[in-house]
């Protein structure tokens, strides 16, 4: 990790529509981080599609760095699962349900500067990473589409 990078979190939805309005967003806060004296920054994303993918996308043409962190979903279930709360997909593979939300706290736990939120259709992933990281004190720079 370069600490001369701004470390910015990038959480969005998977049907998130417009993809020249958040690859502008992610320029203006690129541009900010500069201001601010950072010499670049490196983007945190879950692995999603939609929004993060976006991001993930304009990161690589830009040539920054990327961390990222998808969701264990095959996983073994944490402390906070409620037994016998396992579903099945489309494909029949079983998976946890919760496995987004504790992906979302480990992005949080890492303490980017900043989360850029891609809010469509009230994203319940993305509100729940929105929510832990207003509750870390984390800033948010929210955009929504119609």
């Amino acid at each position: 990790m370069n600490p001369a990078l701004a470390l910015i979190g990038l959480t969005g939805s998977r049907l998130w529509p417009d993809p020249a309005r958040l690859e502008n967003t992610l320029l203006l806060v690129w541009h900010d981080a500069l201001q601010l004296g950072y010499t670049g920054i490196e983007l945190l994303h879950g692995c999603a599609e939609g929004a993060d993918t976006i991001g993930h996308n304009w990161a690589w043409r830009m040539g920054l760095l990327i961390r990222e962190r998808p969701a264990d979903w095959g996983g073994p279930c944490g402390p906070e699962c409620p037994p016998g709360h396992r579903r099945r997909n489309r494909r029949g593979t079983e998976y946890c349900p919760l496995a987004g939300h504790r992906r979302n706290q480990q992005m949080v736990d890492e303490r980017p500067v900043l989360f850029v939120a891609a809010s469509y259709r009230n994203s319940s992933g993305t509100a729940d990473c929105l929510r832990r990281a207003r509750k870390a004190g984390i800033p948010d720079w929210t955009i929504t589409a119609d």
